[in-house]
């Protein structure tokens, strides 16, 4: 949990991810689309992925990916990030986060 919160603090959007999953792509793909360039963890491909997947499921994801964090804080998975953006609340969060300046 310790390894997670270190991780989710050293860039203003974090999204971990499996390089299999669509719903990891799309939400990646949004944020590339705002001109947010997140850190992705990949958690098929890095050290230690089962463990963190672990720890993202004790946060409650579940789904565990895509897990998004904005500004340190976790935001959710695919349908959480989906209905902030139709609500319009994605870009002010990004905004507030330092993730987006425009």
């Amino acid at each position: 949990m310790e390894r997670v919160s270190k991780m989710v603090s050293e860039k203003p959007v974090v999204i971990f991810s499996m390089t299999t999953c669509c719903m990891s792509h799309t939400i990646i793909s949004l944020f590339s689309d705002f001109g947010v360039n997140p850190m992705v963890y990949e958690l098929d491909e890095i050290s230690r992925g089962r463990e963190i997947e672990q720890a993202l499921s004790r946060l409650g994801c579940n789904p565990t990916v895509p897990a998004v964090f904005i500004g340190g804080e976790f935001v959710g998975g695919a349908n959480e990030v989906m209905s902030l953006h139709l609500k319009r609340a994605l870009k002010p969060m990004l905004k507030r986060a330092g993730a987006l300046w425009v």
